[in-house]
């Protein structure tokens, strides 16, 4: 059994990726399992605070989650060409305190997948993740790439994928993740 975590970058209600997160779960392949987290809860980075009162309790759980499983796919959206803020904070706290990067992030199997309203899909945020894994010791796996551009004819009103291409293709994409943990 491969157990998969799923990281959704965006704290909005009707956010595209946590919808293809949703659908992520919905389509794994038997032998697979793949759990839902989230960075909700998780405040900005304050070292003052880290020292004085440690890690969050968010923070916590997500860390926990992480090291759990036994590859984590990250659904981010991309904001200003880049990686939203709130979701690099969420990962600079899993980075603390550092003498935990290799426990939660050393040689783990990353995957970047992403939907955007706009023409490229998260193509520069996926980018952007790269070296900030690199950093952490992520093992990133680039088997295939996941870029839904023009998200809003992509999903319904309820988040629900409603085109059957890019429903096989998120399919395709996490049993493709799976099978490189399962063989490596």
């Amino acid at each position: 059994m491969v157990k998969l975590l799923g990281i959704s970058g965006s704290l909005r209600k009707g956010s595209f990726n946590t919808a293809l997160m949703r659908a992520a779960v919905a389509s794994v392949p038997e032998g697979v399992t793949l759990e839902a987290a989230t960075i909700h809860g998780i405040p900005l980075y304050d070292g003052d605070v880290e020292t004085s009162e440690g890690l969050p309790e968010a923070v916590v759980k997500l860390k926990e989650q992480v090291m759990a499983a036994d590859g984590v796919i990250l659904f981010t959206p991309e904001y200003n060409n880049g990686i939203p803020g709130v979701f690099k904070n969420a990962i600079d706290w899993l980075s603390r305190p550092s003498s935990d990067i290799s426990k939660v992030f050393g040689g783990r199997p990353f995957a970047i997948c992403g939907a955007s309203p706009g023409n490229y899909g998260t193509q520069l945020s996926q980018n952007a993740w790269l070296s900030v894994l690199h950093t952490l010791g992520a093992d990133i796996w680039s088997g295939k790439r996941l870029m839904i551009p023009r998200a809003g004819s992509v999903f319904d009103a309820d988040g629900k994928i409603i085109d059957e291409v890019i429903a096989t293709r998120l399919a395709a994409f996490v049993k493709a993740f799976a099978a490189s943990i399962s063989a490596g």
